[in-house]
Parts: C-alpha cells; sequence; structure tokens
C-alpha cells in the first residue's frame, strides 16, 4: 500500500484526538489524490466514464451525469434508468449550493382507494404496482442543461460503449441474478433473454452485454443531435420529450400495460401509469436543506427525502462533547442511536412530499427545537418509543397536519443503490444517490433494455400519514446524497446505499472526520452501527424494535457496554452497513482526495 501523507492537524481537533487518529489509520486502501478532478462512485468502470469528461474538458456535472449513466449500465442490480437520481451541486459559477429533486411521481390512477378495493394493505416491493415516473433521465438532462457544459451524446457514450461491448460480472452482480434467476425464466422472458444466456446465469468474469439498452441511449442522442441546430438547449429538451412525452414512454406504457405480473402480495396485475402521468413529470432544481455542525455547513435534499435526518441528528448530537467519549465507545454510540431516534421520529411523522403535504422545516431544523428534543435522551437507557415532536412553535406555528401522537409505531436493507461523487479544479462539485430500477424487481421492458423502479412502496396507505399516498405525490425516499461546506468552500461529499441506513452511515463518517480527525478513507472504513427503531420504509416493513445492529468488528468491550445499557446488539458481518464514496477538497494545497468503502467488490474512486 502506498505511504499516506503526514495528516494536518485540523483546526478543531486536539493532539490527542489527533494521534488517535493517526495510530488508527488503517485503510482498506489507499485514498487517491488529484489535482484536476476525482470521481468515486460504485464501479470502476463508472468512475472512468467520469474521469473521461474531466479530461475532454468538461466539468464535474458533465462527469457526474456521465457516471450515473454508466452505473445504469454496469450496476443494473442496484440501479437503472427506470430508478431516480437525487443530486447535490455546488456550482462554482453561482457560488451556492442546489438540490435536484430527482424522484418521479405516483401514477393518477395510485389512490389507497384502489389498493383496498383490491385486498392490498400494502404497497408490494416488486413489479408494476410500486413504480413511479422513472425521473433518471430527466434529471440527469435538467443537471447537465442547468450547470454542465457538454451534450448528452458525449456524456452517453461511455454507457452505450459498456451497453454494447459489455462489462465483466463481479460476485456480487451473479448473487443478485442468481437470486431472481428462477423467476426470470417461469415469469419474465424479457429480464431472462438478457440475463440467462443460454438459459443460465453467467460466471464470475464473463461479459455480460445490453443491447437493447444502447439502442434506446442512442435513440435519445439522435433526438438531440435532430434538434441541435436550434441550439443546446433545444437538444437536450428534445431527448428529454422523446422519453416523457414521445414513442419511448408510449412503448414503456404500453408494455406494462401488457404484461401481467404478480407482486410480493401474491396479487397479479398490470401497471398503472398511463401517458399523462409521464408528460407531467417535472424534475426541479430547488434550495437543499441545511444546518451547520462545529463550523461546518451541511447540505441535503429536501423533506422529501430522509436527507434532513441527518441534519436533525446533527443538531442534537452538536450539545454532547463526543469526542470526550471516544470513538466508538458504548456511551458514544448510544448517544448516537439515541439522537437518531429523535429524528427518525419526526421523520416518520413530519417528511413527505411539500408540494401536497406542509412540513414544518424551519421549526424541524431550529437548533432551539433540537436543545428541547436533546433533553429527552437518557444517558444510561435506550429510548423503545419513537417520540415525534411538536416543531410548529419553534417557527411561528401552532397548527400540525393532525394530531402530534405520543409515539408511532416502530429491518436488513434492500440489495440496491449506488454513489456518486465528483470535483474539478475550478470547484464544482456533484454529490449523488441513484438507486431504483434495478433489474431484481421488475421485468426489462421489451426493446428498451431497463426496469421500472419500485419507490412507491414507501408509501403508507393510512389516511393519517404524511407520506400517504396520493395519485402525483412523490413518495418520500430513504435516498441522500450530503455536500459540505467550510468557509464558504466546498469541502466534503459523501453518500451511501442502505435504505433507511443511509443518513446512519453517513452521519457516523461526518464524526469520524470533524470529531476524531480520521481520513476520508479510514473514516468509511471504520466499524458503523444501525439502529431499525423506527418503520422500514420498503416492503414487507417488518418491524425490529430496539434493536442495533452492529459490524462484527466492533470491539466486545463497546458490544458489552451497549447490551448493559439495555440495547438489543445484534452483530452482522464485518463489512455489512452501507458502501460509502465519499471525496474532501483542500483548498490551501488544491488537492482533491477520493475515497470507495470496500464493503461492496467494485466501488473506487479515481483522480487526475
Amino acid at each position: 500500500m502506498p505511504r499516506r501523507p503526514a495528516l494536518r492537524t485540523p483546526a478543531w481537533l486536539g493532539a490527542a484526538a489527533l494521534l488517535g487518529s493517526m495510530l488508527a489509520s488503517a485503510g482498506t486502501r489507499p485514498y487517491v489524490m488529484g489535482t484536476r478532478g476525482v470521481v468515486v462512485s460504485g464501479h470502476h468502470q463508472a468512475s472512468d466514464a467520469g474521469l473521461d469528461m474531466l479530461k475532454a474538458g468538461g466539468n464535474a456535472i458533465d462527469a457526474g451525469v456521465a457516471t450515473v449513466f454508466a452505473q445504469a449500465v454496469t450496476e443494473f442490480d442496484r440501479f437503472g434508468i427506470g430508478g431516480e437520481v437525487p443530486i447535490l451541486i455546488f456550482s462554482a459559477e453561482h457560488g451556492r449550493v442546489v438540490a435536484v429533486n430527482g424522484q418521479g411521481q405516483a401514477p393518477r390512477k395510485a389512490t389507497p382507494e384502489w389498493f383496498r378495493a383490491n385486498g392490498l394493505h400494502a404497497i408490494p416491493g416488486d413489479c408494476f404496482l410500486a413504480a413511479p415516473v422513472p425521473a433518471v433521465v430527466g434529471s440527469l438532462i435538467l443537471a447537465l442543461e442547468e450547470f454542465g457544459t457538454m451534450s448528452l451524446g458525449e456524456v452517453l457514450a461511455p454507457a452505450i460503449r459498456l451497453a454494447e461491448e459489455g462489462y465483466a460480472v463481479f460476485p456480487t452482480y451473479l448473487q443478485n441474478l442468481t437470486r431472481v434467476a428462477g423467476r426470470m425464466r417461469s415469469e419474465w422472458p424479457s429480464s431472462a433473454r438478457i440475463f440467462l444466456p443460454g438459459g443460465k446465469p453467467p460466471e464470475v468474469g464473463d461479459v455480460l452485454v445490453q443491447t437493447d439498452l444502447a439502442r434506446m441511449f442512442r435513440r435519445l442522442v439522435a433526438a438531440e443531435e435532430a434538434a441541435a441546430a436550434s441550439g443546446r438547449t433545444a437538444g437536450l429538451r428534445a431527448a428529454n420529450d422523446l422519453f416523457y412525452k414521445g414513442r419511448i414512454a408510449e412503448e414503456i406504457i404500453a408494455f406494462q400495460k401488457g404484461f401481467r405480473c404478480t407482486d410480493g402480495n401474491g396479487f397479479t396485475s398490470a401497471g398503472l401509469m398511463e401517458m399523462e402521468d409521464f408528460s407531467a413529470f417535472r424534475p426541479q432544481v430547488e434550495e437543499p436543506a441545511h444546518t451547520s455542525y462545529r463550523g461546518i455547513d451541511v447540505y441535503k435534499v429536501g423533506f422529501w427525502s430522509q436527507g434532513p435526518v441527518l441534519l436533525q441528528s446533527l443538531n442534537i448530537v452538536e450539545g454532547f462533547d463526543v469526542r470526550s467519549l471516544g470513538h466508538n465507545t458504548a456511551p458514544y454510540l448510544h448517544i448516537l442511536a439515541e439522537a437518531m431516534k429523535l429524528a427518525f421520529a419526526d421523520r416518520e411523522w413530519y417528511y413527505a412530499d411539500p408540494d401536497f403535504v406542509g412540513v414544518p422545516e424551519h421549526g424541524l431544523l431550529s437548533k432551539t427545537y433540537a436543545a428541547e428534543r436533546r433533553r429527552l435522551i437518557d444517558l444510561g437507557v435506550p429510548s423503545l418509543q419513537l417520540r415525534p415532536g411538536n416543531p410548529y412553535p419553534f417557527q411561528g406555528d401552532a397548527l400540525a397536519h393532525a394530531p402530534i401522537p405520543e409515539t408511532v409505531p416502530f429491518r436488513p436493507d434492500p440489495p440496491g443503490t449506488t454513489g456518486t461523487r465528483v470535483a474539478d479544479a475550478a470547484g464544482n462539485i456533484f454529490s449523488a444517490t441513484p438507486s431504483g430500477g434495478w433489474f431484481t424487481a421488475s421485468p426489462i421492458i421489451e426493446g428498451l433494455g431497463f426496469v421500472l423502479g419500485t419507490r412507491c412502496q414507501s408509501f403508507f396507505l393510512d389516511d393519517q400519514a404524511s407520506n400517504r399516498l396520493e395519485p402525483g405525490k412523490r413518495p418520500r425516499t430513504t435516498l441522500t446524497p450530503t455536500l459540505a461546506m467550510k468557509d464558504g468552500k466546498p469541502y466534503m461529499a459523501w453518500g451511501t446505499p442502505g435504505g433507511d441506513a443511509q443518513d446512519q452511515v453517513n452521519l457516523q463518517f461526518l464524526l469520524n472526520v470533524v470529531e476524531f480527525g480520521m481520513d476520508i478513507q479510514t473514516a468509511l472504513d471504520a466499524p458503523l452501527m444501525q439502529i431499525l427503531d423506527f418503520p422500514p420504509s420498503f416492503f414487507p416493513r417488518e418491524i425490529h424494535p430496539g434493536v442495533m445492529r452492529v459490524e462484527s468488528r466492533m470491539s466486545a468491550e463497546t458490544i458489552e457496554g451497549l447490551e448493559a445499557m439495555g440495547h438489543r446488539v445484534r452483530p452482522s458481518g464485518d463489512w455489512s452497513i452501507g458502501d460509502a464514496t465519499a471525496l474532501m477538497v483542500d483548498h490551501e494545497r488544491g488537492v482533491l482526495y477520493g475515497a470507495a468503502g470496500p464493503r461492496r467488490d467494485k466501488s473506487y474512486a479515481l483522480a487526475w
């Protein structure tokens, strides 16, 4: 392993903490460093696609879009074009952080009454009934149009090449494929034709080709080129219209209407989407949610995601001297767990699509509200209840969307989701969490080479829930990229797959860096914990009150201490929670750092 450079002492770090960090710096791989650009993603060939854009003169947004498109090919077991992609961008030109709302809406025909009338009490996690409008294509085109410099044809070129020429199958990809191979053979012939050559799964190292997906990408490029004479924007919008208002949308609608799929409820049905659902889809550039922690400004996408859970947790944790407790000690992890329980209780009661629900955003992110919530934490005993607070007085309001309960009802994560982080020398940052549309949950759409997503399973059918199903509403997503600024300049970007665990991992990573002075690779590698004390976002919504998962590398002393407090500790695999990717910017020396977690077999950081 290459020798690491000497750590520079951060201004907020004491000598003892720094020494502990240096002694603990034994990362699974070296972080990468460059001066012109860094790309980190869930697959090395996708990272290489982004680096190609930087070397060709593109910026971080061009590179991020190219990387995500390539990931939709190489990481199809975890993310596909039919999914979603929440994005955070720092634009050096505009000098601000923005969010791209990359989540699709529920179909107009999807109502709680429809599900009840068909005897369904939860939205399934597979087939067509959980499908929102695919958001990836429109969201990436919007990011490219507003903040990029290149054409769609340029950023799609690596993805087209990977789809046409193929890519080698990794072990985890094969595991996910093998898990649904029987279903493909018996129920999903369009998927079997692509993923089961000769009737059986490929082997590790076999090259997998996706000709239909490449052809669909080429159709988007052809639409752009046909309108390019009217300018770059006209070309991008023509490609977008082909997908959402033109022939591709028609083909998607026809397939999900004509194919009857049997889901996890045992219910066989066609899909609910119509052309009007596609034509009404509008990705948006929004103001992000924001808080500060120890002088660092932390940004998340809005309350239509679980992202503000991290911000609320930071506000609560900030009132404790967690550094003095020591990294990953029982008292330290206890405080993190209790703070997150309070934040997740608020997520369950308040977070939802703000276009449909009046979310008390300012109150939830108030430091004074956090101080009140902090007083609920018992330093010696874990809470076994989820207690949503009343944030309305902290923003001048007195009314809630429904009476606030004393408690709300109380899962290992789904196998999907990936991550994308890009920075360039000009100061632009792209941080995204692509997910959904994985081939394990739905059949391939004939001739298009991708599947529909299943994010609508995150909706509740309970009329009292803020995240209740409503036609045209965005389901609250677990997808949650992060971007941080320091002294008004980009500092870090990071995120992880892992469903409801995402912001739990994101919190621990940030504190590893800020409180314990770890370099970003060591911070990603450190053992993690995950609480399961809240209603999960995914079907079948299994309940695990009071349970804390910890990676088995956690010390026996810590596990014993947590159990003595009353936590129900469940050791899991050594590398089993999340798989974070991260970058850091050193403005003083002009160096960009990248790091990829070791928990999956193909996450990779590259720098130039």
